[in-house]
């Protein structure tokens, strides 16, 4: 297959998932979504470093130097970047069906304090003054 075969791959898988997002579409979408993770770590780690020559330990450059040649891409090179299409494209859906879900808490809802309410024609009376104590002779 071409690279434009995959790429049209990934992107009608990418339609697919968020074009089918109900909401029981959540359980699979987080499985499959664990699977390309699972998937890229391997890939990844299955590839050979640029510089995994022993030269490459000791400063020799040869033609893995950072800007230089670069060998034809391989299997695992395109599985790479096929799962990481993918991985982006299942965390995003993920993303946009998080924040659509209902939004609850753990703490308790408790009822705003009730206000008292006062006529709003007569401006509340002011305080009065005390009367002067008396001797009491």
């Amino acid at each position: 297959m071409t690279e434009k075969v995959y790429w049209a791959l990934a992107a009608a898988l990418a339609i697919g998932i968020i074009y089918a997002g109900v909401k029981w579409y959540h359980p699979v979408l987080t499985a499959f979504h664990i699977l390309v993770c699972a998937a890229l770590i391997l890939v990844v780690l299955l590839q050979s470093g640029r510089a995994a020559d022993l030269a490459g330990a000791f400063g020799g450059a040869g033609s893995q130097t950072a800007f230089g040649p670069r060998g034809a891409a391989t299997f695992f090179s395109k599985a790479t970047t096929f799962l990481a299409v993918v991985f982006m494209v299942t965390s995003l859906a993920l993303a946009v069906f998080a924040s659509g879900s209902a939004q609850s808490s753990v703490a308790p809802e408790t009822p705003p304090p009730a206000k008292q309410e006062q006529p709003a024609s007569q401006p509340p009376a002011p305080a009065q003054p005390s009367p002067p104590a008396s001797t009491g002779r």
